[in-house]
């Protein structure tokens, strides 16, 4: 596990995940997503105040194309301590960022179309903590032409860059 209190300028990325993705049916060919991703994420049910909770997630591309434009995190509950959240994944040079409540990791691996990756957040939860503590994580794309990989966030909403989140929100209650 490492922990995620650096900040890294990937934390401007934060906020997508929280607006729903568009539906397949939808979009047309066009704005049809570069790499659409299935997503599960796993919570503890139950967590006593100053306890963790523990999150996984699951994503896989489900293609049309490959994934390299994609991040992997989301909205924390207001009842964790955000500097306190470790995470764990199998991929090398992972770095994460934090922005507000939410929290994301840049994933340097290019994920074939059926290709999975799995990432575990380990949440420390306020000794203050009360009732459901509730998290939105999952996946945020972008649909990167080639060339564009070291634009700012700024550059890309200015060109129009396509984003697309692809959350769960997840409810952990807290108990005495």
């Amino acid at each position: 596990m490492r922990n995620l209190t650096k900040a890294a300028s990937l934390a401007l990325l934060a906020g997508a995940l929280l607006a729903p993705a568009v539906p397949a049916s939808a979009t047309t060919v066009a704005d049809a997503p570069f790499s659409v991703f299935d997503v599960k994420v796993k919570a503890s049910k139950t967590v006593k105040p100053g306890g963790t909770i523990k999150y996984s997630i699951v994503a896989t591309n489900k293609g049309p194309y490959e994934a390299d434009a994609w991040f992997v995190g989301g909205a924390f509950p207001k009842g964790v301590d955000l500097k306190r959240i470790m995470y764990s994944t199998s991929v090398k040079d992972t770095e994460c960022g934090l922005e507000g409540r939410a929290f994301y990791c840049l994933l340097p691996v290019v994920l074939e179309k059926g290709d999975s990756i799995t990432m575990t957040f380990e949440a420390k939860v306020k000794k203050n903590a009360t009732g459901t503590q509730q998290a939105t994580l999952g996946v945020v794309s972008y649909d990167l032409q080639t060339g564009m990989d070291n634009m700012s966030k700024e550059e890309l909403e200015r060109l129009g860059v396509p984003e697309h989140g692809y959350g769960k929100t997840v409810k952990t209650k807290v108990v005495r």
